[in-house]
């Protein structure tokens, strides 16, 4: 069994519950996790709160915090292949992806790394008497809510962030997913990091996590996940006057002008909806194709995609399972309403039988034409590997079909034409806009997040440190 973090201590619940994380391909329990409740957050939100006002803490040198991080990314990379192989039985996601996810997670803590001592404020001109100036604090206790799709990830990009800029963190990490979590926690032990800036609490998102979003000594919520959840946690951090970064998903669109390069363009389309599967919030999930191109581009997508594979993670398929039944059973939901509607199933659109892995949730890539654009199918995340396509003449139009969802997150524009390109990534409301490639959320150094329901704040980039400092002004009379 594994055990949480809290205070430099390897620790079981209060109450010794315990979880169970799967393998997704085979459903054989891979490790039992300690089932946080109430009480044992508090003790971890009481830790990062005494650590935070600690003379060490708060004496600790700005540079000293980025020579730690830096140590980490190095400890990230010398494990990298432990971790890799952890992200992959707890995911289910190809072993290549995750080896890639275990670099991103080495990058973020570089990247925040060399930013520790780069903290500025500014002077203000006001009076010949007066000196004004402003100066970035710590906001104090930082608490991170972990998606399961991408726990590596998502778990260093805001707290390698929040620790740059002086904050110490509660970590709850998905329930489904906890190992990397655990494993990061393991490393930052080697680290010369003071106890109790760096916290992990496993277990339930309804015990665990709601407790944390509520504690009255948190000053920060950072959440990834459902906009059902996301609202909850906008509720909790109400309550205690909070502010909160919130990532909620998307329903992003591959935009397909005739003048694309095709060949090079289906590559990516295919790519942005099967990796992970699917599972991934900037997933392109919809095909805006101009109309006199679009059956010779869906021919070649679908080569691409009935020639995929699928298979256990550690085998490095194509695509793994989905996460889990309750998973499988939210995408099956979806295919059956386009089967009511009388969508045209161009392939996929069935669960796949996989040798050895019969217990694993395993979906055909699937491509559906014909929907109505305002269909809850085309309308609502599915997060699986599942295409929506749709056509259009003119510009306007294409912008118009962009738009037209409750959520911003990323757009693709694919055009040999640079005004046209630029017409669209100032009129599209997404936050992320890339143009004849496609990030699935970009990279270290981009600002990501979104515009309507897909949330608000940024991760990533500078601007993320916004999210873990607040702004003092001073001013001296002289």
């Amino acid at each position: 069994m594994k055990h949480m973090y809290v205070s430099g201590e390897w620790v079981e619940s209060e109450d010794k519950r315990t979880v169970a994380t799967k393998d997704p391909a085979t459903q054989e329990v891979i490790a039992e996790v300690p089932r946080g409740g109430k009480e044992d957050v508090h003790r971890a939100v009481l830790t990062a709160r005494k650590t935070f006002e600690s003379d060490e803490w708060q004496d600790f040198a700005d540079e000293e915090r980025g020579r730690i991080l830096f140590d980490m990314a190095g400890r990230i990379r010398a494990a990298s292949e432990e971790l890799a192989q952890l992200e992959t039985k707890d995911t289910g996601k190809p072993i290549s992806q995750a080896r890639g996810d275990v670099e991103a997670a080495a990058r973020y803590f570089e990247y925040y790394a060399g930013m520790a001592d780069k903290i500025f404020g500014e002077t203000i001109p006001i009076q010949a008497d007066v000196l004004d100036y402003t100066v970035r604090e710590p906001v104090g206790v930082t608490a991170h809510i972990i998606p399961w799709n991408y726990p590596i990830q998502i778990t260093s990009r805001s707290t390698a962030a929040a620790i740059a800029t002086g904050n110490t963190v509660v970590v709850k990490p998905a329930e489904d997913t906890p190992l990397t979590a655990l494993k990061l926690a393991e490393l930052f032990d080697e680290t010369s990091l003071p106890k109790g800036v760096f916290n992990v609490v496993t277990g339930y998102g309804k015990e665990a996590g709601d407790a944390l979003i509520h504690h009255p000594e948190v000053n920060h919520i950072t959440f990834t996940g459902s906009v059902q959840t996301g609202r909850l946690v906008m509720e909790a951090g109400s309550k205690n006057i909070v502010p909160v970064t919130l990532e909620l998903g998307g329903k992003s669109p591959n935009i397909v002008f005739e003048d694309a390069n095709l060949d090079e363009t289906a590559k990516w389309v295919v790519k942005s909806i099967v990796q992970n599967a699917g599972q991934t919030c900037s997933a392109g999930s919809r095909l805006l194709i101009q109309e006199w191109v679009k059956e010779e581009f869906l021919q070649r997508i679908q080569k691409q995609m009935e020639s995929l594979s699928l298979g256990r993670g550690l085998d490095d398929p194509d695509l793994g399972p989905v996460l889990s039944q309750k998973q499988y059973e939210r995408i099956e939901m979806f295919l059956d309403i386009a089967k009511k509607e009388n969508a045209s199933f161009v392939t996929g659109g069935k669960r796949v039988h996989v040798d050895g892995c019969e217990d694993g949730h395993f979906i055909a890539p699937t491509i559906i034409d014909g929907l109505d654009p305002h269909s809850e199918v085309a309308q609502e995340e599915i997060f699986g590997p599942v295409l929506s396509v749709f056509t259009f003449k003119e510009e306007q139009e294409a912008i118009q079909l962009a738009n037209d969802t409750p959520y911003g997150l990323v757009t693709g524009v694919w055009t040999e034409n640079i005004g046209r390109a630029h017409r669209l990534a100032r009129k599209i409301r997404a936050g992320q806009v890339f143009i004849n490639n496609y990030g699935a959320g970009g990279g270290i150094q981009m600002p990501f997040g979104g515009y309507k329901k897909s949330g608000f704040g940024r991760e990533k980039g500078l601007e993320a440190l916004k999210n873990y400092t607040i702004l003092k002004n001073v001013a001296v009379k002289m």
